[in-house]
Protein backbone atom coordinates (compact mmCIF):
# COMPACT_ATOMS: atom_id res chain seq x y z
CA UNK A 1 0.00 0.00 0.00
CA UNK A 2 0.80 3.68 -0.04
CA UNK A 3 -0.74 6.36 2.40
CA UNK A 4 0.12 9.41 3.79
CA UNK A 5 -0.85 10.56 7.69
CA UNK A 6 -1.26 13.80 9.14
CA UNK A 7 -1.35 14.28 12.57
CA UNK A 8 -2.27 18.09 14.41
CA UNK A 9 -1.46 18.55 18.29
CA UNK A 10 -3.56 21.45 18.80
CA UNK A 11 -2.65 21.95 22.64
CA UNK A 12 1.16 22.11 21.39
CA UNK A 13 0.33 23.60 18.03
CA UNK A 14 2.65 20.37 16.10
CA UNK A 15 2.34 19.33 13.05
CA UNK A 16 3.49 16.30 11.46
CA UNK A 17 3.25 14.65 8.27
CA UNK A 18 4.16 11.04 6.48
CA UNK A 19 4.35 11.69 3.04
CA UNK A 20 3.61 14.96 2.43
CA UNK A 21 3.43 14.70 -0.81
CA UNK A 22 0.47 12.23 -1.14
CA UNK A 23 -1.07 14.68 1.86
CA UNK A 24 -1.37 17.56 -1.45
CA UNK A 25 -2.73 15.09 -4.00
CA UNK A 26 -6.54 14.84 -4.22
CA UNK A 27 -8.94 11.80 -4.57
CA UNK A 28 -12.43 10.69 -4.34
CA UNK A 29 -13.84 11.37 -0.41
CA UNK A 30 -15.69 8.44 -0.16
CA UNK A 31 -17.89 7.98 2.52
CA UNK A 32 -16.09 10.73 4.83
CA UNK A 33 -18.22 13.03 2.41
CA UNK A 34 -21.00 12.29 4.76
CA UNK A 35 -19.99 14.80 7.24
CA UNK A 36 -20.43 17.22 4.55
CA UNK A 37 -23.49 15.88 3.11
CA UNK A 38 -25.09 15.58 6.94
CA UNK A 39 -24.08 19.47 7.27
CA UNK A 40 -26.01 20.23 4.55
CA UNK A 41 -28.80 18.28 5.30
CA UNK A 42 -29.21 19.66 8.78
CA UNK A 43 -29.11 23.09 7.69
CA UNK A 44 -31.61 23.05 5.17
CA UNK A 45 -33.78 21.45 7.08
CA UNK A 46 -33.83 18.39 4.51
CA UNK A 47 -33.20 16.53 7.48
CA UNK A 48 -34.91 17.85 10.79
CA UNK A 49 -32.42 16.21 12.99
CA UNK A 50 -30.65 12.51 13.08
CA UNK A 51 -33.72 10.86 14.04
CA UNK A 52 -35.47 11.27 11.12
CA UNK A 53 -36.03 7.42 9.39
CA UNK A 54 -35.36 6.95 5.69
CA UNK A 55 -37.21 3.61 4.74
CA UNK A 56 -35.14 0.95 3.51
CA UNK A 57 -36.12 0.68 -0.17
CA UNK A 58 -36.15 -3.02 -0.25
CA UNK A 59 -33.08 -3.81 -2.12
CA UNK A 60 -30.85 -6.48 -0.28
CA UNK A 61 -27.20 -5.47 -0.22
CA UNK A 62 -23.85 -7.08 0.60
CA UNK A 63 -23.88 -4.84 3.89
CA UNK A 64 -26.47 -6.07 6.10
CA UNK A 65 -26.71 -3.14 8.23
CA UNK A 66 -27.93 -1.23 5.51
CA UNK A 67 -30.84 -3.77 4.39
CA UNK A 68 -33.26 -1.63 7.13
CA UNK A 69 -35.21 1.69 7.86
CA UNK A 70 -32.02 3.84 9.47
CA UNK A 71 -32.11 7.47 10.89
CA UNK A 72 -29.87 9.73 10.14
CA UNK A 73 -27.28 8.88 12.87
CA UNK A 74 -27.72 4.98 12.22
CA UNK A 75 -26.69 5.71 8.83
CA UNK A 76 -23.55 7.25 9.44
CA UNK A 77 -22.47 5.07 12.02
CA UNK A 78 -23.11 2.01 9.13
CA UNK A 79 -21.91 4.02 6.51
CA UNK A 80 -24.99 3.43 4.72
CA UNK A 81 -24.18 4.67 1.10
CA UNK A 82 -28.16 4.50 0.11
CA UNK A 83 -29.39 6.63 3.24
CA UNK A 84 -26.66 9.18 1.84
CA UNK A 85 -27.66 8.84 -1.74
CA UNK A 86 -31.15 9.67 -0.65
CA UNK A 87 -30.18 12.85 1.32
CA UNK A 88 -28.35 14.24 -1.62
CA UNK A 89 -31.22 13.80 -3.68
CA UNK A 90 -33.36 15.45 -1.39
CA UNK A 91 -30.73 18.21 -0.96
CA UNK A 92 -30.60 18.69 -4.69
CA UNK A 93 -27.80 19.85 -7.23
CA UNK A 94 -28.15 23.60 -7.38
CA UNK A 95 -27.98 23.70 -3.08
CA UNK A 96 -25.51 20.68 -2.80
CA UNK A 97 -22.99 23.10 -5.35
CA UNK A 98 -24.18 25.79 -3.41
CA UNK A 99 -22.21 24.46 -0.29
CA UNK A 100 -19.38 23.01 -1.88
CA UNK A 101 -18.74 26.24 -3.25
CA UNK A 102 -19.15 28.20 -0.04
CA UNK A 103 -17.19 25.37 1.74
CA UNK A 104 -14.42 25.84 -1.06
CA UNK A 105 -14.71 21.53 -0.44
CA UNK A 106 -12.42 20.11 -2.31
CA UNK A 107 -12.47 20.67 -6.51
CA UNK A 108 -15.84 21.24 -5.66
CA UNK A 109 -17.62 19.09 -8.82
CA UNK A 110 -20.69 17.65 -9.03
CA UNK A 111 -21.92 15.11 -11.56
CA UNK A 112 -24.26 12.87 -10.61
CA UNK A 113 -26.65 14.64 -7.35
CA UNK A 114 -26.35 10.94 -5.58
CA UNK A 115 -22.88 9.52 -6.54
CA UNK A 116 -20.27 12.31 -7.21
CA UNK A 117 -18.45 11.83 -4.04
CA UNK A 118 -17.77 8.03 -4.92
CA UNK A 119 -17.33 8.39 -8.69
CA UNK A 120 -14.02 10.24 -8.74
CA UNK A 121 -16.42 13.74 -9.47
CA UNK A 122 -15.41 14.95 -6.34
CA UNK A 123 -11.60 15.03 -4.98
CA UNK A 124 -10.37 16.56 -2.39
CA UNK A 125 -6.66 16.21 -0.54
CA UNK A 126 -6.26 14.68 2.74
CA UNK A 127 -5.13 18.26 3.87
CA UNK A 128 -8.08 19.75 3.01
CA UNK A 129 -9.82 16.89 5.10
CA UNK A 130 -7.73 17.63 8.04
CA UNK A 131 -8.89 21.39 7.84
CA UNK A 132 -12.65 20.34 7.44
CA UNK A 133 -12.83 18.92 10.32
CA UNK A 134 -10.55 21.23 12.50
CA UNK A 135 -13.29 23.82 11.83
CA UNK A 136 -15.98 21.59 12.37
CA UNK A 137 -14.26 20.67 16.14
CA UNK A 138 -14.13 24.64 16.62
CA UNK A 139 -17.31 25.79 15.01
CA UNK A 140 -15.81 27.53 12.48
CA UNK A 141 -17.59 26.05 9.57
CA UNK A 142 -20.34 28.25 7.90
CA UNK A 143 -23.45 26.97 9.32
CA UNK A 144 -25.08 27.22 12.94
CA UNK A 145 -23.70 25.81 16.31
CA UNK A 146 -26.21 23.04 16.58
CA UNK A 147 -25.84 21.64 12.59
CA UNK A 148 -21.88 21.60 13.58
CA UNK A 149 -22.82 19.90 17.41
CA UNK A 150 -24.97 17.37 16.02
CA UNK A 151 -22.68 16.07 12.98
CA UNK A 152 -19.69 16.13 15.68
CA UNK A 153 -22.33 13.84 18.06
CA UNK A 154 -22.22 11.22 15.11
CA UNK A 155 -18.64 11.19 14.83
CA UNK A 156 -17.98 10.53 18.31
CA UNK A 157 -17.07 6.52 17.84
CA UNK A 158 -15.46 6.43 21.40
CA UNK A 159 -15.86 8.28 24.78
CA UNK A 160 -13.64 7.25 27.59
CA UNK A 161 -12.23 8.43 30.77
CA UNK A 162 -9.06 8.64 28.92
CA UNK A 163 -9.71 10.06 25.42
CA UNK A 164 -12.75 10.53 23.24
CA UNK A 165 -12.08 9.10 19.32
CA UNK A 166 -14.38 10.94 16.67
CA UNK A 167 -14.06 10.02 13.01
CA UNK A 168 -15.54 9.18 9.96
CA UNK A 169 -14.61 6.54 7.72
CA UNK A 170 -14.11 6.21 3.72
CA UNK A 171 -13.26 3.73 1.34
CA UNK A 172 -13.79 3.86 -2.52
CA UNK A 173 -12.39 2.98 -5.82
CA UNK A 174 -10.28 4.52 -8.58
CA UNK A 175 -9.95 1.89 -11.21
CA UNK A 176 -8.14 -1.07 -9.40
CA UNK A 177 -6.75 1.37 -6.83
CA UNK A 178 -8.87 1.05 -3.54
CA UNK A 179 -8.80 4.46 -1.35
CA UNK A 180 -9.55 3.99 2.39
CA UNK A 181 -9.83 7.03 4.81
CA UNK A 182 -10.14 8.05 8.78
CA UNK A 183 -10.57 11.52 9.07
CA UNK A 184 -11.31 13.34 12.87
CA UNK A 185 -9.59 14.03 16.02
CA UNK A 186 -8.84 12.36 19.50
CA UNK A 187 -9.19 14.64 22.24
CA UNK A 188 -7.82 13.55 25.58
CA UNK A 189 -7.63 16.02 29.07
CA UNK A 190 -9.78 18.78 26.69
CA UNK A 191 -7.43 18.74 24.12
CA UNK A 192 -7.72 18.00 20.36
CA UNK A 193 -5.48 15.98 18.19
CA UNK A 194 -6.52 16.62 14.22
CA UNK A 195 -5.68 13.66 11.94
CA UNK A 196 -5.89 12.22 8.28
CA UNK A 197 -5.40 8.69 7.20
CA UNK A 198 -5.30 7.75 3.13
CA UNK A 199 -4.15 4.94 1.90
CA UNK A 200 -4.30 3.32 -1.65
CA UNK A 201 -3.76 -0.47 -2.16
CA UNK A 202 -4.36 -2.82 -5.81
CA UNK A 203 -4.82 -5.93 -2.95
CA UNK A 204 -8.56 -6.89 -3.16
CA UNK A 205 -7.87 -9.29 -0.44
CA UNK A 206 -7.16 -6.62 1.93
CA UNK A 207 -9.49 -6.18 4.97
CA UNK A 208 -9.65 -2.04 4.32
CA UNK A 209 -11.67 -1.72 7.87
CA UNK A 210 -8.88 -3.90 9.92
CA UNK A 211 -6.19 -2.52 8.43
CA UNK A 212 -7.25 1.63 8.90
CA UNK A 213 -8.05 1.11 12.29
CA UNK A 214 -5.01 -0.95 13.18
CA UNK A 215 -2.91 2.04 11.65
CA UNK A 216 -4.67 4.74 13.17
CA UNK A 217 -4.57 2.86 16.46
CA UNK A 218 -1.00 1.93 16.18
CA UNK A 219 0.34 5.28 15.47
CA UNK A 220 -2.31 7.01 17.91
CA UNK A 221 -0.68 4.43 20.79
CA UNK A 222 2.62 5.78 20.22
CA UNK A 223 0.94 9.51 20.95
CA UNK A 224 -0.07 7.86 24.22
CA UNK A 225 -3.48 8.30 23.34
CA UNK A 226 -4.94 5.29 24.74
CA UNK A 227 -4.25 3.35 27.63
CA UNK A 228 -2.08 0.60 26.40
CA UNK A 229 1.06 0.98 24.24
CA UNK A 230 1.41 -1.56 21.54
CA UNK A 231 4.70 -3.05 21.11
CA UNK A 232 7.67 -1.13 22.76
CA UNK A 233 7.55 0.67 26.97
CA UNK A 234 6.39 3.73 27.20
CA UNK A 235 9.87 6.06 26.83
CA UNK A 236 11.41 3.70 24.43
CA UNK A 237 9.33 3.83 21.43
CA UNK A 238 11.06 4.57 18.30
CA UNK A 239 8.95 7.84 17.54
CA UNK A 240 5.65 8.21 15.98
CA UNK A 241 6.34 8.53 12.25
CA UNK A 242 8.73 5.47 12.57
CA UNK A 243 5.77 3.55 13.56
CA UNK A 244 3.97 5.27 10.20
CA UNK A 245 6.61 4.23 7.61
CA UNK A 246 6.21 0.97 9.14
CA UNK A 247 2.88 0.68 8.24
CA UNK A 248 2.64 2.54 5.24
CA UNK A 249 4.95 1.35 2.67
Amino acid sequence: MEGTFMLFDNGRGNFKVYNIKRARQAYLPASTFKICNSLVALQTGVIADTNVVIKWDSIVRPIAAWNHDLNMQQAFRASSVPYFREVARRIGRDTMQHWLDTLKYGNMKISKIDTFWLDNSLKITPDEELGFVKKLYFDQLPFNKRTQELVRSMMLMENTPKYKLAYKTGWGLDGAKQIAWIVGWIEKEGLPSFFCLNFETEDDKMDIPAVRMDILKKISSRKNFFKHHIGRKPGKNPGLFCAAQRSIR
